[in-house]
């Protein structure tokens, strides 16, 4: 068994879910990249080195408005600062690793990848780092293909939300927050719903004052840290 949860073929099947989201949203930013004016070695680099879809397509936006190289820079940073938090829930399964395994782990981790992992701390109480090698590596390479591919395919398919390309990303989270639910007792299944509604709730009033990046991130340390005083 434990043989099966640390295997790199395991960690890639696990990840299949979250590649037809991964795959419809690379696609559709190598579409946008393309008409923004990127190359298709920018779009490479970009997938590449950012890896990250929001920020990918907020760069975008800032290129096209002549946006200064440090105000680029300093959005994307605080955009991507969720990171920092899915990596802390994370480290603590990982600790028997290499600090240079955890780098590792933790420079591939994504949104998706976040979500598929904490489903496994879930169902088995650890994380192995074959197994997540696997997950990270799947993911991580199907994102810059897909992002190649709509780059290049670009040019027949000029109009992305038509196809309903923009939806993906959202129908992906809802499938990864369903599967985590359904593998919860009772007792913290009403709980992790009473933290959904009041992240909803957080939201709408933080975006009253500030931007939906920074209302991510200030709602997000708030629920986070209710959910750790309150959990049973």
């Amino acid at each position: 068994m434990i043989e099966r949860k640390n295997s790199f073929v395991q960690g890639m099947k696990d990840c299949v879910p979250t590649l037809f989201g991964y795959l419809s949203i690379g696609f559709s930013f190598g579409i946008v990249g393309a008409v923004s004016g990127l190359s298709m070695l920018e779009i490479g680099l970009i997938s590449l080195l950012i890896y990250a879809g929001s920020a990918q397509f907020i760069l975008c936006a800032l290129l096209l408005t002549n946006t200064p190289p440090a105000a680029i820079i300093f959005t994307i940073f605080v955009v991507n600062l969720r990171h920092l938090l899915m990596s802390l829930t994370v480290a603590p399964h990982l600790t028997r690793y290499s600090l240079l395994r955890n780098v590792g782990f933790g420079t591939l981790l994504t949104d998706e990848t976040f979500g598929v992992a904490v489903t496994e701390v879930i169902k088995n109480k650890k994380l192995y780092s074959r197994w997540m090698d696997g997950l990270n590596v799947t993911a991580y390479f199907s994102w810059f293909f897909a992002c190649i591919a709509g780059a290049y395919l670009g040019r027949w398919i000029p109009n992305a939300e038509q196809w309903g390309l923009d939806f993906a990303l959202v129908a992906m989270f809802v499938a990864l927050l369903v599967l985590q639910l359904s593998n919860v007792e009772n007792t913290k299944l009403i709980h992790y719903l009473k933290l959904i509604v009041i992240m909803l709730i957080t939201m709408y009033i933080l975006l009253q004052f500030v931007s939906v990046h920074m209302a991510v991130l200030i709602a997000t340390v708030i629920v986070a840290t209710i959910g750790v005083l309150t959990e049973k």
